[in-house]
């Protein structure tokens, strides 16, 4: 299972770029999208996970040459650093004999920054766009079934199609188990499995709280720096997200620490051994747990330029979600899991007042869209997840 609206738009991107690189976690079907894409036109396809395939890229410039009248989709492409700065002269001669149209397709299990040899040697040749889990619109959750279902499972498409919870627990364990054992210690040897297994659970047991990196550190017996290290590498592998504060009203007492949530709801609860949905509702950490659930889902239907933030000042002003869109627009998002009566706080309104946002938005876990006093739009997460894909 993946995205067709994803696959639709890295189609839109090869038509006018030489190379495009599709990034996400693995396991999140990126494979399976370039595959679809790839049978569509001649296509050569390489995995770098593959020792036979790795094998092949000593002389990676040669190797590509035999394949000029196709789609090169190679995967796990941040096993071969350098291979950006071998292949850039193929690229720009094929943008000049074919109008720059789509010639490499990568894929990675890293965001851009953990690529940045492919920014740097490929500046103005590739574009880049995310593959997150399944979101509500790609499952169709016309239903509350489905919505739960999928905040439950997570969106990785073997945990939320699996035949029951157990096995879509269990799947979800052995995928962290895999990440830990196989998959980090490619990307930073020094990481202790088991102290990251902890760091990770203390994240989601913290889920979309502010960040308290001296407290963490201290109850993992690490020092503050160590700590940051293990957050970036969980960043940058696309497990967590990293809320920055809105930061620039200068005459506000603005709180400065980011917020962290997990990025896919399945892990959290697979983290903090909540396998069922009756498990969910009675757990502590369901309200934030459907705080980051939701914020994943909307970011994942905004256009990649729009600028997510929250809002938090020292008197109490409060906005869980701040989505901007120019310097002058933007839109104030307060999240409630309630079905009846999901009034916005106080807070909430004197933070719309202080940044001036064009909506007031309020959205909920119930199905029905409608007015409150002071502006404010209630809305289901689906109707606003459409209104952000409208824009794109």
């Amino acid at each position: 299972m993946y995205s067709r609206i994803a696959q639709a738009d890295v189609t839109r991107l090869l038509s006018e770029q030489a190379a495009v690189a599709l990034l996400g976690p693995r396991q999140v079907g990126k494979t399976t999208l370039a595959q679809g894409i790839g049978a569509s036109r001649p296509s050569v396809y390489f995995d770098l996970e593959s020792p036979e395939d790795s094998a092949m890229f000593v002389e990676p410039r040669a190797l590509l040459e035999r394949h000029a009248d196709k789609l090169v989709i190679i995967d796990e492409v941040q096993r071969a650093p350098d291979l950006f700065k071998s292949i850039r002269g193929l690229i720009d001669a094929y943008r000049r004999n074919n109008n720059g149209v789509g010639k490499f397709l990568f894929l990675g299990s890293a965001s851009i920054d953990l690529l940045k040899q492919s920014s740097e040697s490929l500046a103005g040749r590739i574009a880049y766009r995310e593959l997150g889990p399944l979101n509500l619109i790609e499952v169709n959750a016309t239903s509350t079934s489905i919505t739960d279902a999928l905040w439950t499972r997570g969106g990785f498409p073997e945990s939320f199609t699996a035949a029951s919870e157990r096995a879509s627990v269990t799947w979800r364990r052995d995928f962290i188990r895999t990440y830990l054992e196989r998959d980090i210690p490619q990307f930073d040897s020094r990481v202790p499995a088991e102290t990251l297994r902890r760091f990770w659970t203390m994240l989601a047991h913290n889920q979309g709280a502010l960040l308290n990196a001296s407290a963490l550190a201290a109850s993992l017996g690490i020092n503050v720096r160590t700590l940051q290290r293990y957050l970036d590498l969980l960043v940058d592998l696309l497990l967590v997200r990293r809320l920055q504060p809105w930061t620039t009203n200068a005459q506000k007492r603005l709180v400065r620490s980011p917020k962290t949530y997990l990025r896919d709801s399945g892990l959290v609860h697979a983290l903090l051994s909540i396998a069922t949905p009756d498990d969910l509702l009675g757990h502590p950490i369901v309200g934030a747990s459907w705080e980051g659930f939701v914020i994943e889902n909307l970011l994942s239907a905004a256009p990649e330029w729009v600028q997510a933030s929250f809002y938090r000042t020292q008197a109490g002003s409060e906005i869980d979600l701040v989505l901007e869109f120019s310097p002058t627009r933007r839109w104030a998002i307060e999240i409630k899991r309630a079905i009846t009566n999901p009034k916005p706080s106080k807070g909430f309104h004197i933070g719309c007042d202080d940044l001036n946002v064009e909506r007031r938005l309020c959205v909920y876990s119930g199905t029905r869209a409608y007015p409150q006093p002071h502006g404010v739009e209630t809305l289901p997460v689906l109707d606003l997840m459409r209104d952000l894909q409208a824009l794109k």
